[in-house]
């Protein structure tokens, strides 16, 4: 499997370390935005061995022609949500998506749908298995226990400014306004801490995922990557990817939320 990954940031990096590790993949290239270490090998920058995973600039290139030049089977992409751009030149190309970008506008949620169309896409906020499972099973208690409080607490690094877009997710699939019932922690270097919070009258039950290490994303980007070699065009999710939601028989809602179509 040829892959390609967009940004080389703080994750970034991990997953492109966890692609260079794994067994049969190839990492063909890094694209990323800035000049930095252009015409470097990611290998050189991570300490590993060879010369492998040559590192690309963005800036005024013709993607088209890079794609064309320098072929992959599916890209991975950690940069920003400007790379959207990008899907459609790599759908011309038949190349595969998967994106983990949090932070999606309304308009590029479309192009990502439209993109879909002719390639399988892959989206999931936070790509963590851990985090996926976490929803899966708040789905399940919620319809269990369906007027009970429920809050979302985020903790992030200090630096994070942003909302998560992990914790906005959630409280898309549990139903809540994210205004009201998401709260966020900003503080040190925690990688990521999401907590669903379920009040009774007298008693709580809290569902709890943590991030330990940033190797976490790129062992749920690989496995996203190697599931999607097998998938047609389409949208998808990592709940897809993990077996808890059903490919057919299913529709996109305009938040781009996967949700079962009546039968």
């Amino acid at each position: 499997m040829r892959i390609g990954v967009l940004g080389f940031g703080r994750t970034g990096k991990v997953v492109v370390d966890t692609v260079l590790t794994a067994p049969d993949t190839s990492l063909e290239w890094i694209l990323r935005w800035s000049n930095e270490s252009v015409g470097m090998f990611a290998t050189e920058i991570l300490n590993a061995q060879g010369k492998r995973g040559p590192i690309f600039s963005r800036q005024n290139m013709d993607v088209n022609h890079f794609l064309m030049h320098h072929p992959v089977d599916v890209i991975i992409d950690f940069s920003s949500k400007s790379s959207v751009d990008m899907y459609g030149f790599a759908a011309k190309h038949g190349i595969k998506i998967v994106s983990a970008i949090s932070s999606y506008d309304e308009e590029q949620l479309f192009e990502l749908r439209r993109v879909s169309k002719h390639t399988a896409i892959l989206h999931s906020p936070n790509i963590t298995i851990g985090i996926n499972v976490l929803m899966c099973i708040a789905e399940s208690l919620q319809k269990i226990l369906p007027h009970v409080d429920i809050e979302i607490i985020e903790e992030h690094f200090r630096e994070k400014q942003e909302v998560s877009g992990t914790a906005v997710r959630i409280a898309h699939r549990l139903g809540l306004d994210e205004n009201k019932h998401v709260n966020s922690i900003r503080a040190g270097g925690i990688i990521g801490k999401h907590e669903i919070l379920f009040g009774l009258h007298d008693q709580t039950i809290r569902l709890v995922h943590e991030s330990i290490s940033r190797t976490t994303f790129g062992e749920g980007a690989l496995h996203a990557a190697k599931w999607l070699m097998d998938r047609g065009a389409g949208y998808y999710t990592m709940e897809h990817a993990l077996g808890f939601s059903r490919v057919e028989g299913q529709k996109l809602t305009p938040s781009g939320m996967i949700i079962a179509s009546s039968s």
